[in-house]
């Protein structure tokens, strides 16, 4: 073979290989960029989904507390926001969010609770007031681990 074709094919080699590692290389780092924004986005909906249902979770508690009375619309929206739990959610914030919903429907059929000083304290120190422990905790755990996820 003519040296001139062996450096001309060493060359073509040489070029083919560093433009596949370049795209490759490229290709790598934009997967890992939009995997990073994926999960950060799917933190983020996460984030807002646990903080509306706690806040409803929270009205609803001290409506039911203090009435018989069920208030359906609030119910009917932490429904809805357990129902977006099932599909965004690992099974043990969903069980704590379903746990919450049902302590909320027998809070409601539970006499009436005047929050008096007395009352109040006996409730925080008995634990019975604390509704959103666990479902906090549960929240707390699944955060660790999608952040495990993203390192």
């Amino acid at each position: 073979m003519d040296d001139s074709l062996i450096s001309a094919l060493a060359a073509l080699t040489g070029a083919a290989a560093g433009g596949t590692a370049s795209f490759l290389a490229s290709w790598v780092s934009k997967q890992h960029h939009v995997r990073v924004q994926w999960l950060t986005h799917d933190k983020l909906r996460r984030q807002s989904l646990y903080k509306e249902f706690i806040e409803e979770a929270s009205k609803c508690y001290m409506d039911a507390i203090q009435h018989h009375k069920p208030d359906i619309l609030v119910l009917v929206a932490l429904y809805a926001k357990t129902s977006e739990m099932r599909v965004l959610s690992s099974p043990e914030v969903l069980a704590a969010a379903e746990n919450v919903v049902g302590r909320l429907i027998d809070t409601y059929s539970k006499p009436d609770i005047d929050l008096t000083d007395i009352e109040l304290k006996t409730l925080v120190q008995d634990g019975s007031f604390d509704l959103l422990r666990d479902f906090s905790e549960s929240c707390r755990a699944e955060f660790d681990r999608l952040r495990a996820q993203q390192l």
